[in-house]
């Protein structure tokens, strides 16, 4: 089950107190639909608002977010210099360099906002000049210099990754948080003896806050499928 805050989009550049209200809103409409597990798949809202959903899952349901498992395997896996990039909201917050260091301090982190890339995403502008020019004049910054490796610090970035990857030309290693985080989840229901034996018969749903056309198109270009997705407006 997804729900897309499409109403709301982007939370990078919106306030804490926003950002928390959206956030109870939707993680009360989740645990209304019996979902054993929530994963706060935003890493604004991950920073901001993960133990508001935690306090409001209790022992209902499993709270997950996006940064803490990237930052586990980051740190079990190198001692490189690493680069950070995200909306305003989750570099203002530092939540990535903060955990890295409370787990290895000896590592080297270097963040930069990139606040143009999720409009950007959102726009469909990736694969083209338009996103080569944007991309460049970020990764080109100093504040990304001498880095070794580098995460993606926003759930939209994972779609523009051949292109980071071509502009580092295999320089620098892709920390894809997608990845890593579906890893996870498997790891933490199959502990916990909450993983779905039968999986022939899907039932996936997808709900929004306000449909639109290229959340639409994004959505299954993320998804590789067509899909049908339902309108619900929590704030009425």
């Amino acid at each position: 089950m997804y729900f897309g805050d499409t109403q709301h989009l982007p939370y990078g550049d919106k306030s804490p107190e926003a950002i928390l209200k959206y956030s109870t809103a939707i993680t009360e409409f989740l645990l209304e639909q019996d979902c054993k597990m929530i994963v706060v798949a935003c890493n604004t809202a991950s920073a901001i608002a993960f133990n508001k959903v935690r306090e409001l899952c209790g022992d209902i349901a499993i709270a997950i977010n996006v940064i803490d498992p990237v930052v586990e395997d980051v740190c079990s896996k190198t001692e490189d210099c690493i680069g950070i990039i995200g909306t305003k909201n989750t570099i203002q917050s530092d939540v990535y360099s903060k955990k890295i260091k409370a787990i290895k301090p000896e590592l080297k982190t270097q963040s930069m906002a990139t606040p143009l890339l999720v409009p950007m995403i959102e726009e469909g502008f990736y694969q083209n000049k338009i996103s080569e020019t944007i991309l460049e004049n970020y990764l080109e910054d100093s504040a990304l210099q001498a880095i070794n490796k580098l995460i993606l610090g926003c759930t939209h970035y994972p779609l523009i990754e051949e292109e980071i990857k071509a502009y580092y030309q295999n320089k620098v290693s892709i920390v894809n948080s997608a990845r890593i985080v579906s890893q996870y989840i498997q790891k933490q229901l199959s502990e916990k003896e909450l993983l779905v034996d039968d999986v022939s018969e899907k039932n996936h749903q997808f709900y929004l806050s306000d449909f639109t056309d290229s959340f639409e198109q994004s959505a299954q270009h993320f998804f590789g499928e067509k899909i049908h997705l339902t309108e619900v407006n929590l704030w009425e």
